[in-house]
């Protein structure tokens, strides 16, 4: 693959100074040794909160949560950090959780879910649905179901095992999620190698999240296993181009798309895995990310901008 061509210098800075923070072997590291470097890296991209927001940390009924306000929030927004499922935290995506707070006006639940391999599926799922369900309980109004990579699989699996449970959800903006495709689409073949996340990389973390046994069809393990995608809240995928998962949110939109639900993919020409740590510093990125607030502004206001 010709990243020289698809990747601008400014994506290819952020990659290097990715790769300072976060070597390209951490994933054969051990996990102790993975969370050092990674929260090491997250505390070197921090941009801190915009004025006016406020958080605090709170329990979910058992799930460590942190709450982001500014004003007076009519929507709430939960939110579930990347990581691969085995690194990451309230801290490591603390400022991105705060950015999106005041750049849509809408409460923020960041969600503390708890980490492979020590608890291997389905506990970052129950943290996931647990949160969810204290969240609607608590501030009864309408949500939007956020995340990035392991988070964004997690929106979806609560978004799918939703139906029928809770009726506040209007929407999910999933940002390059990883959704549970057979691992042989043409996007983890041409991108295989890609920089800030491999193929290898992808299934590692696959493996050690199930505890050795990949869970067979199993919507809250893998939301593209689900047969019945019906009646799902409206959807937005963005995907990078130069990341092996960027088909998982292709086909995850066709599948749901073809059920009657309205579904919006958008291909972030030129970017990779991890993008949202570049808002700040490469125009592609930062272009996206306001597409991602206008998204999650627009679902929570029950408005669709994409036909």
């Amino acid at each position: 693959m010709e990243y020289d061509r698809l990747i601008d210098a400014e994506t290819w800075a952020f990659i290097r100074r990715t790769g300072e923070f976060y070597p390209e072997d951490a994933a054969e590291r051990s996990v102790a040794d993975q969370r050092r470097v990674y929260d090491r890296m997250c505390r070197a991209f921090d941009q801190g909160h915009p004025e006016g927001v406020t958080a605090e940390d709170l329990s979910a009924d058992g799930v460590p949560v942190r709450v982001y306000s500014a004003g007076q929030p009519t929507r709430t927004v939960v939110f579930f950090h990347g990581g691969g499922f085995v690194v990451g935290g309230l801290d490591s995506h603390d400022d991105i959780c705060a950015e999106l707070c005041t750049g849509t006006g809408y409460r923020v639940v960041s969600v503390d879910y708890r980490l492979a391999p020590e608890h291997p599926h389905p506990a970052a799922f129950e943290d996931s649905w647990k949160a969810t369900e204290w969240a609607a309980e608590i501030f009864g109004e309408p949500i939007v179901l956020v995340g990035d990579s392991a988070g964004g699989n997690l929106a979806a699996a609560v978004a799918h095992h939703a139906r029928g449970r809770i009726d506040r959800i209007i929407g999910q903006v999933l940002i390059y999620p990883g959704l549970g495709s057979d691992a042989d689409t043409e996007s983890f073949r041409i991108h295989a190698n890609a920089p800030m996340l491999t193929r290898d990389e992808c299934l590692f973390y696959r493996d050690i999240r199930s505890g050795g046994e990949v869970p067979q069809n199993d919507p809250t393990f893998a939301p593209l296993s689900d047969e019945d995608v019906s009646k799902l809240p409206p959807t937005v995928v963005f995907s990078a181009e130069c990341d092996p998962l960027c088909d998982d949110g292709r086909l995850y939109v066709e599948r749901l798309t073809e059920a009657g639900v309205r579904a919006h993919w958008v291909r972030e020409e030129g970017l990779v895995h991890g993008y949202l740590r570049a808002r700040t510093s490469v125009a592609r990125a930062a272009d996206s990310f306001e597409r991602i607030e206008l998204a999650i502004e627009a679902l929570g206001q029950g408005l669709w901008p994409y036909d």
